[in-house]
């Protein structure tokens, strides 16, 4: 991974460093590595993981469908 410091600006770059790393999943994977799991939480984990994935899965198709309202915009702040 790698982060341009413009101007010498090291807090932006850090910023986007970490904006990056969440977008990842490098921080979800730190925390699941840093104790054992038990096989049996992993099979739970991993067993809700795909169940929240297949919902969100038929909650965008029926978005597309037309039968649930589309999610709002963000509004993208300019400074």
């Amino acid at each position: 991974m790698q982060v341009l410091v413009r101007d010498n600006n090291v807090e932006q770059a850090l910023r986007v460093l970490k904006k990056k790393m969440q977008r990842e999943g490098l921080f979800r994977e730190m925390r699941t590595r840093s104790a054992y799991e038990k096989p049996s939480e992993k099979r739970a984990r991993e067993k809700a993981d795909a169940i929240r994935r297949s919902r969100k899965l038929a909650r965008k198709k029926a978005q597309r469908e037309g039968l649930l309202p589309a999610p709002k915009k963000k509004v993208a702040r300019t400074r």
